[in-house]
């Protein structure tokens, strides 16, 4: 899957060999021109990669397995139901275990440092956790494949000339940019706005029961995504944009350490695959040097 611009191509390996190509509008929700400001896109940027994210796999299982294709309405309820689950996960329970901290005496209430600390410490568990667990299971390693795929394929775009699959296997799977760096700065933010924020919240709001009061922090933290998501992505811009030297350094550094673990290396077949996305998202002009295998395509022109 590549985005270029307002419109975004998704290629597939088909079951019989060949590689299918779709080329197709974006989803946004950043057409207004505020919300296209500087640390006010971040959160709706988030939501409408999660949308064509979820469409994209959609597509790919319906020319896998021949199924029919997701409704707008239930790709809105899986993406609800997404929303749900890494809620629970990644807000809910690292909250609860840091309460457990606290009943073990080894850590604050919410009020204090040390418990936002023992948060962000389990945040981070489960979050590199899940990661691993998922990587062992073979589709998602072959998904973490394409992903290698895809960063090769820009790397070798970015250098200029001609593009072809052997030229891009020579290219690093890891790439400053990536989507699996703006996670990382989401965790890391939250940490530190957790603990700098939520104590000024319970001293002008603090209900008298304390499971009242744990409701009122995690709902706070809820509306914490969107001014962290906001500065995730102004800073993960701002890192890509630096020239290379010992701050880009550090800041890049954590996102690809992280892309270790969500990329492989794909092998010639999926390069092939990310090529024809490639290209297919640069349009024929700006692709005219990409070298890719013969495949099909469609172009959708609404969502």
């Amino acid at each position: 899957m590549m985005r270029n611009g307002t419109e975004y191509a998704i290629a597939l390996r088909l079951p019989d060999g060949s590689i299918s190509a779709r080329r197709m509008p974006w989803f946004s929700l950043t057409r207004l021109p505020l919300l296209q400001k500087p640390f006010l896109r971040g959160f709706p940027l988030l939501l409408e990669t999660l949308v064509n994210g979820i469409r994209a796999l959609n597509i790919s299982v319906e020319a896998g397995a021949q199924e029919q294709e997701l409704t707008r309405r239930q790709i809105v309820l899986t993406v609800i139901l997404a929303f749900i689950l890494a809620v629970g996960l990644f807000v809910v329970a690292p909250h609860l275990l840091s309460l457990l901290m606290l009943h073990m005496r080894i850590g604050g209430d919410v009020e204090g440092v040390t418990f936002h600390l023992w948060d962000g410490f389990f945040k981070s568990c489960l979050f590199l956790g899940y990661i691993r667990l998922i990587s062992l299971t073979p589709e998602i390693r072959r998904v973490f494949q394409y992903h290698g795929a895809e960063h090769k394929s820009i790397h070798a775009w970015e250098k200029g000339g001609e593009i072809t699959s052997e030229r891009a296997a020579a290219m690093s799977r890891l790439h400053p940019r990536c989507g699996t760096t703006f996670l990382l700065f989401v965790i890391c933010l939250s940490i530190l706005l957790h603990a700098l924020l939520v104590p000024p919240f319970l001293h002008l709001y603090t209900p008298q029961s304390s499971v009242a009061k744990h409701c009122a922090v995690l709902a706070f933290k809820l509306l914490l995504v969107i001014p962290i998501s906001a500065l995730a992505y102004e800073l993960i811009r701002y890192a890509a944009r630096l020239p290379d030297g010992l701050q880009a350094a550090v800041l890049r550094a954590p996102g690809l350490a992280l892309q270790r673990c969500t990329t492989c290396e794909p092998d010639r077949e999926q390069l092939d695959v990310a090529l024809v996305a490639l290209k297919e998202a640069l349009g024929p002009e700006d692709g005219a040097g990409i070298k890719t295998m013969p495949y099909t395509k469609r172009i959708e022109t609404c969502l």
